[in-house]
């Protein structure tokens, strides 16, 4: 399945896996939400409070769509965040890994913090 992200500067669309945490967001979608950023990481509050599955990480590639249980948010890292080493994408903490997004992940660095960011099918 597939969404979108959008927010006032751009848009990317997002492949998901079939997994218990992106069964979980695609059954509430449409979600808006309010843009945070971490370093190189657009994150985004959802409501949702799915369980951490037992493959989550903390180390993922950049462009990977992950869900931040600890914070019931929609982590999309496209670079280093403040606690990575290197050039690594390190979230806060393990996230459930949901899919991957298509194209160029950097697309996310326009994303401003305080900005609406809505996710779609697509």
């Amino acid at each position: 399945m597939k969404i979108r992200i959008s927010w006032p500067a751009g848009h990317v669309t997002a492949t998901l896996d079939d997994t218990p945490t992106a069964a979980t967001l695609l059954a509430a979608l449409p979600i808006d939400g309010t843009a945070h950023t971490w370093g190189e990481e657009v994150y985004f509050d959802t409501g949702l409070t799915p369980a951490l599955e037992a493959d989550a990480r903390q180390v993922v590639e950049a462009g990977t769509v992950a869900f931040w249980t600890e914070g019931n948010a929609l982590a999309l890292p496209y670079g280093p965040t403040p606690i990575s080493r290197g050039e690594e994408p390190r979230l806060a903490s393990p996230c459930n890994v949901l899919g991957r997004i298509d194209g160029d992940p950097r697309a996310l660095a326009t994303v401003r913090a305080g900005e609406a960011i809505h996710v779609r099918k697509a």
